[in-house]
């Protein structure tokens, strides 16, 4: 079947209008946010509408041997979802449906083209929270967010996507429909397929269904904001509560870069002081007393830490705004140029140590770079930051991206913790887990997607 041929083939099976060739309009759908990663030009970008079409299209696709590239908001930061050329795009935004909310078995089925905002509205609504937070909630889709692990400012408590997944529906090469996982708390029937799936970045199938466990909706937060004149001060104070088993809902870090940028971009003082070269920002949503004395607990620590600020609020519209300047980071960097931010997670006593690569690196790199991460699990993002109108700024750009990497696997760490590989690190992945892994990694890809049509050259190659 020739191209024309299955072009004309999708638009019998979903319709004119949900089968796109303008080039003009395929361009939007081609790449993701992540400027170093390559992309290619897509034969067609489809919308299905609901399973049956999903599964006709990978049915008429793998007649033709076209590759499918599956798709969500776009939102992603490694380039997995960047077309190739003359693929089809599959975008799964259509399928946008919340099917249930089960209150009294605390689970959810969702469709991959819910906006993770909106699906967490729509939980709360019975009192019920679903943890997976990550910086683009308000846009990313879940079937992103399943598809690359994605984490969040909420994983030193609740960990990832696929820690609250139970089961997962998914169209395989053949066009079949596997259904994976549970509805109950605990099952050990067989391989757990369903965590194979989450974070295979649509390298072996298609999720079109997950069944997801829900948490009870959390108190509303108390805030801790501490500065320290020294990096190691405060991943003194992050290893401090390791050790001393405090599991606060979030425990996120600023290096003295991404301090500045905020304080400009918020145009207000947080006041840490100008020597201040880390700021830790802690909430407990345990509520009431219990949260009082973990915020006092975390206060006590970072005061024993030497740092030079330590301050708790209950206020929430406080605490909001003591949040706000981490959230913001990236749009405040926007002001220096363009942002390319890098995913590297290190064991949680070796965060200042990669802090202090980054400022070496940027030393000699000739770049701004600020270091903003997930403190409670170690998860950092470094962000160089450019000018796109120079093509050495940008070498020099992608330069330090790897250089960072390097720092975190010296560092005992690994080359993502929540954005995935894609198509900007799959070299790293072979350096990380070595031959045995990526061996394994193709046998699994070969017994499900024997012709390799599924986002071919995502995550790594099969030679």
């Amino acid at each position: 079947m020739g191209n024309e041929a299955l072009v004309t083939r999708l638009r019998d099976l979903l319709g004119r209008q949900a089968v796109l060739t303008d080039s003009d309009v395929t361009a939007s759908y081609a790449r993701d946010m992540m400027p170093l990663a390559p992309s290619g030009k897509p034969l067609a970008v489809v919308l299905p509408a609901n399973v049956e079409q999903v599964q006709a299209v990978v049915k008429a696709c793998a007649e033709a041997g076209v590759p499918i590239v599956p798709r969500g908001a776009g939102s992603g930061l490694s380039g997995a979802a960047n077309a190739i050329d003359g693929c089809v795009t599959l975008s799964l935004t259509k399928l946008n449906e919340i099917v249930e909310i089960d209150p009294g078995n605390r689970l959810a089925v969702v469709q991959p083209g819910v906006v993770n905002l909106d699906f967490r509205n729509a939980v709360e609504k019975h009192g019920l929270f679903y943890p997976p937070d990550p910086s683009s909630y308000d846009w990313c889709t879940i079937g992103g967010n399943l598809s690359t692990n994605a984490g969040g400012l909420c994983c030193v408590k609740y960990g990832v996507t696929t820690d609250s997944v139970l089961g997962l529906e998914v169209v395989l090469a053949d066009g079949s429909l596997l259904k994976t996982g549970r509805r109950t708390v605990k099952g050990v029937a067989g391989y757990d397929l369903a965590r194979l799936f989450v974070g295979s970045e649509g390298t072996l199938g298609v999720i079109t269904q997950a069944t997801v466990q829900l948490k009870p909706l959390p108190q509303a937060p108390a805030t801790l904001v501490a500065g320290f004149n020294t990096t190691e001060a405060a991943g003194e104070a992050v290893a401090r509560v390791v050790r001393e088993g405090l599991v606060p809902s979030l425990l996120e870090i600023m290096d003295a870069s991404s301090i500045k940028a905020s304080e400009a971009y918020l145009k207000t003082d947080l006041g840490a002081g100008s020597d201040c070269r880390a700021l830790l920002l802690g909430q407990s949503d345990a509520g009431g007393e219990v949260a009082r004395r973990e915020l006092a607990a975390l206060e006590q620590i970072c005061v024993d830490c030497g740092a030079d600020l330590a301050y708790t609020t209950d206020d929430v519209e406080e605490g909001r705004m003591l949040l706000q300047a981490r959230r913001v980071v990236l749009t405040a960097l926007e002001t220096y140029g363009v942002w390319l931010t890098d995913d590297v997670c290190v064991p949680r006593t070796r965060i200042a140590e990669l802090i202090h690569g980054c400022e070496k690196i940027s030393e000699e790199v000739g770049l701004r770079i600020a270091v903003v991460g997930h403190a409670g699990d170690g998860n950092m993002h470094p962000t160089i930051v450019y000018q796109p109108d120079n093509p050495d700024e940008f070498a020099r750009a992608r330069r330090a991206f790897d250089e960072i990497l390097e720092v975190g696997l010296s560092l005992g760490g690994t080359v993502t913790g929540e954005h995935g590989v894609g198509k900007i690190k799959r070299e790293w992945l072979e350096r990380e887990i070595g031959p045995i892994g990526m061996r394994v990694h193709r046998q699994i890809k070969q017994a499900l997607d024997p012709e390799n049509l599924f986002n071919p050259g995502s995550m790594f190659s099969m030679t």
